[in-house]
């Protein structure tokens, strides 16, 4: 079983406030995944290749091929702000 102290460290790294009832429960329930997931690592496994995908799968992606885009002078005009023939998009860094 998981201890509350362990319930306290994982809610303070997912940055979650949890309510007193919520860590005895969330102890038990770690605790079965846990244990659950120590029964899958004791399954024998020699042998049994590793897989991405519970079907087989190859080939599903489409060929990556140069095709031609839009006109920039249709599109431009659509966008919600431009500037000087690009697209102006809001700031996604702070300067510092």
């Amino acid at each position: 079983m998981i201890d509350r102290g362990t319930v306290d460290h994982v809610a303070r790294l997912a940055r979650l406030a949890l309510a007193e009832d919520e860590r005895e429960r969330f102890a038990e329930q770690l605790g079965r995944i846990l244990e659950y997931a120590g029964r899958l690592a004791a399954l024998p496994l020699d042998g049994v290749p590793p897989t991405s995908h519970a079907l087989p799968m190859t080939n599903v992606l489409r060929e990556d091929a140069v095709a031609p885009s839009l006109p920039r002078d249709e599109v431009l005009p659509q966008a919600p702000a431009h500037r000087d023939g690009f697209f102006e998009v809001p700031r996604v860094f702070e300067e510092g």
